[in-house]
C-alpha cells in the first residue's frame, strides 16, 4: 500500500457516515412538507365553519373555498419554483412558513369585521361566499404552497436521484393533505372549536418554520416574535378567540338566542344553525308555533284529519332543529307516536337543555331520514320534511325515488308535509318537487300565508292520496293566519312546466334551480 492510498484511506469517512448528515436534512425536508400540507387541508376544512354563520354552507360555499385555495396553492407552487432556481435557501422556507403562521392569527382577528362588512354590503351568496375565502385563505394556502418546489429543489442538491425525491415530496404533500383532512374533519373541529384550530396551525407553521430561521439575523427574529405578539393581541382584543357558536358540532354551528321581541323574557328562545334561525320555541306554550311555516305544517294537518289528530295520529319527522312542531304535537296529541330522524345529536342535546324538548316521550334517531324510514316498517299517518336548511338543499330527498319511499310509508290516507325556501313568483325549486311528487301522489298543493313582501320565500307542500285540502285553511288556534292554496297560480307564472326537470336521484340540480337565490338579488 503506498503513502498515497493509505492518506486517503485514513481520512475519508465511510460512505455511509458521510450520507448521514444529507440524510437528516431531506427528513426533515420531507417532514416539513408533510406536515405544511396537513396543515393547508385543516385550514381548509376550518374554512366552511368558520364561514357558516355568516353565509351558511352551501355547494356554492365549498366551490369558493375549495377554489380559491387550490389558485393560492397553485400560485404559491410557482412562486416557489422560480425562487428555488433564483437562489433561495432553507431559510427562505422558514420566512414563508412563518408568514403563513402570522396570517392565519391575524385571520382570526378580522373574521368578525370582515363578517359585519360582507354582511353590510348585502352581497349576494356567492359574492360573499368568495370574498371571506379570498381574504382569509387564499394568502395562506400561497405561502404554503411555496414550501413543496422549494424543498424539492433543495433536496435535489443533496439527492442526485430527482424521480425518487420528486416523487417522494409529491406523495408525502398528499399524504400531508389526506391526513389534515381526516384530522380536522373527523377529530379537531368537534374537540376544539374553529378559532382554536386556526390559532393551532398559525402556531404550529411558526414551529415548523423555526429550526430555518435560526441562523438568521438577530432583528430579523425580534420583528417576527413582536409581529407574532401583535397579533395574538390583536386577536384577543377583536373577540378573535371567542367562538360565535354555543356548540360546534359535526355539522353545525349552534346557538340558542332570547327573542324577547316575540314574548316576555326567557320566553320565546331561537335555534340558530350557522346562520340561520331554524326555529322558535315558547318555553311555556309548547303549542304556540311562533314561525308561520311551522304553524301552517301543523295546522295543514289539523284540517287534513280533523279530530283524528286529537285522539292521535303516527307522525314522522325528517329533521328535528327546534323541535317546535313534535313539542306541540306532544302538548296536542298526547296520545300520537312520534318518530323524529335528526342527523345531529347536538342540535337534540341543545333542544333538550335549552329549548323546552322533552325527548323521553318520543323515538328519535340521530341518522339521515331516508336511511331512518327506510329501515322502519311502520305506516305514519304524516310524515315531515323539515330538513332544509336554508338554501343547502339534501338533494336524496326531494327525488322521485324518496317520494315513492315516503308514499310506501304512508298510511293509504295520509299527508307528506315539507317546507322548502325558493325564490317568488317563480319559484322553479317548489316547482320541481310538486311535479316530482305529482308522480306518486294524488293530490300536490303549495301553500303560502301572506303576498309576500320579499322574494325569498318558506313555501309549504303538501301531497296525499286522500281528499285535497280545501281552498284556504285558518288558523284553528294561535296567531291568527291563514294559508291560501296557490297551486294553480304558481304553476301558470314563470317557468312553463314542460322546462321544470323531474328530480331523481340521478339528476337533481336543485343548486341550478335556486339560482336565484344564490347569485342574483334575492338571495
Amino acid at each position: 500500500m503506498t503513502a498515497e492510498t493509505e492518506t486517503t484511506s485514513t481520512t475519508a469517512p465511510p460512505p455511509a457516515t458521510a450520507d448521514r448528515p444529507n440524510r437528516q436534512v431531506l427528513a426533515g425536508y420531507a417532514a416539513t412538507v408533510f406536515i405544511s400540507s396537513a396543515l393547508l387541508l385543516v385550514l381548509e376544512i376550518v374554512a366552511g365553519r368558520l364561514v357558516a354563520p355568516y353565509v351558511g354552507v352551501s355547494l356554492y360555499t365549498w366551490t369558493s373555498i375549495i377554489g380559491v385555495i387550490l389558485a393560492g396553492l397553485s400560485l404559491g407552487n410557482w412562486l416557489g419554483g422560480i425562487w428555488a432556481d433564483n437562489g433561495a435557501t432553507s431559510r427562505s422556507v422558514g420566512w414563508v412558513l412563518a408568514a403563513g403562521g402570522l396570517y392565519c392569527l391575524l385571520s382570526i382577528a378580522i373574521l368578525s369585521p370582515l363578517g359585519a362588512a360582507v354582511q353590510q354590503q348585502g352581497l349576494t351568496l356567492l359574492s360573499a361566499s368568495f370574498a371571506f375565502a379570498a381574504v382569509l385563505f387564499f394568502m395562506p394556502a400561497a405561502l404554503i404552497g411555496v414550501v413543496t418546489p422549494l424543498l424539492t429543489t433543495l433536496a435535489l442538491r443533496l439527492d442526485p436521484r430527482a424521480g425518487h425525491v420528486v416523487g417522494r415530496m409529491h406523495a408525502l404533500a398528499a399524504i400531508g393533505s389526506i391526513a389534515g383532512t381526516f384530522a380536522a374533519g373527523y377529530w379537531l373541529v368537534q374537540s376544539f372549536g374553529t378559532r382554536a384550530v386556526v390559532l393551532a396551525t398559525g402556531v404550529a407553521l411558526l414551529a415548523l418554520g423555526a429550526p430555518f430561521l435560526r441562523r438568521s439575523a438577530r432583528p430579523a427574529q425580534a420583528l417576527l416574535l413582536v409581529g407574532v405578539l401583535a397579533a395574538v393581541l390583536l386577536a384577543v382584543l377583536r373577540g378573535g378567540l371567542v367562538s360565535s357558536c354555543d356548540r360546534e358540532s359535526a355539522y353545525f354551528c349552534i346557538r340558542v338566542v332570547e327573542r324577547p321581541d316575540l314574548a316576555p323574557p326567557d320566553m320565546a328562545r331561537g335555534l340558530v344553525l350557522d346562520h340561520l334561525l331554524h326555529g322558535i320555541n315558547h318555553m311555556t306554550e309548547p303549542d304556540l308555533l311562533i314561525a308561520p311555516y311551522v304553524h301552517g305544517l301543523d295546522e295543514l294537518a289539523y284540517a287534513h284529519f280533523q279530530g283524528a289528530y286529537d285522539d292521535g295520529l303516527a307522525w314522522f319527522f325528517a329533521g328535528g332543529g327546534a323541535y317546535s312542531q313534535p313539542r306541540a304535537v306532544q302538548a296536542l296529541s298526547p296520545a300520537s307516536s312520534i318518530t323524529v330522524a335528526e342527523l345531529d345529536p347536538m342540535v337534540t342535546l341543545t333542544a333538550a337543555e335549552s329549548l323546552g324538548l322533552e325527548p323521553a316521550s318520543m323515538t328519535i334517531e340521530h341518522r339521515d331520514a331516508r336511511l331512518a324510514l327506510a329501515d322502519t316498517d311502520q305506516a305514519f299517518d304524516v310524515v315531515v320534511g323539515d330538513v332544509f336548511h336554508d338554501v343547502a338543499i339534501p338533494y336524496h330527498l326531494v327525488t322521485r325515488e324518496f317520494a315513492t319511499l315516503v308514499r310506501e310509508r304512508l298510511a293509504p290516507d295520509g299527508l307528506y308535509l315539507m317546507n322548502v325556501v325558493d325564490a317568488f313568483p317563480d319559484p322553479r325549486l317548489i316547482k320541481a318537487i310538486a311535479k316530482t311528487l305529482r308522480t306518486e301522489f294524488r293530490h300536490v298543493d303549495i301553500w303560502m300565508d301572506q303576498v309576500p313582501k320579499d322574494p325569498r320565500v318558506t313555501f309549504i307542500l303538501s301531497a296525499s292520496n286522500g281528499p285535497r285540502l280545501a281552498k284556504t285553511v285558518p288558523a284553528r288556534r294561535g296567531f291568527q293566519r291563514a294559508w291560501s292554496r296557490m297551486t294553480e297560480d304558481i304553476t301558470a307564472y314563470g317557468t312553463p312546466p314542460e322546462e321544470i326537470p323531474l328530480l331523481t336521484d340521478d339528476y337533481a340540480p336543485v343548486e341550478r334551480l335556486i339560482a336565484g337565490l344564490l347569485l342574483g338579488e334575492d338571495g
